[in-house]
């Protein structure tokens, strides 16, 4: 049983590292495969440590949603391109991942032209758009990475006991 727990644990933590940067939840996955991993005999996770991860889950997850509203109104945008970037990029998960970063942008851009600015700045607002979306895949792709190693850890400290 513990074999099956630590293959479905690793899956977990490689799609959800994969999902980083596709249309994935990739932390809330990875975060099951810590869990599944707890799980199992190969790691023996802390309390803490389980909340902090949930905690981090949480956060990166609403700070992802709100990257690139964020990114579009920090450079000048207004509702309609966070609107337009929200609704893009939703549009685009349907459409590969290059769709997400279309969508976002497209979104932003024509949400400001709706809005009547001026084509250079809804310009502006649709790149800022894509940097709140770009720094949230990295975000995601670093909690993701840091769950993978500590798994990673986990089990090579497990191997290493039962070795001496």
């Amino acid at each position: 049983m513990d074999i099956l727990l630590l293959i479905a644990s690793i899956i977990c933590l490689l799609v959800g590292l994969a999902g980083a940067v596709l249309p994935l939840p990739g932390p809330p996955i990875s975060l099951i495969g810590l869990f599944i991993l707890n799980a199992s005999k190969y790691a023996d996770f802390d309390r803490k440590t389980l909340i902090f991860f949930t905690l981090l889950t949480i956060a990166m997850s609403v700070f992802d949603y709100y990257a690139p509203i964020w990114g579009t109104k920090k450079f000048g945008g207004t509702a309609y391109g966070s609107w337009g970037s929200t609704i893009g990029l939703l549009l685009g998960l349907f459409f590969t991942p290059i769709g997400m970063f279309l969508g976002a942008f497209l979104g932003a851009f024509l949400g400001e032209i709706i809005g009547k600015t001026k084509p250079d700045k809804a310009l502006k607002a649709a790149i800022g758009s894509m940097i709140g979306l770009i720094t949230g895949i990295i975000g995601k792709v670093i909690l993701c990475l840091i769950m993978l190693i500590y798994a990673g850890m986990a089990i090579g400290e497990y191997i290493f006991i039962m070795n001496t």
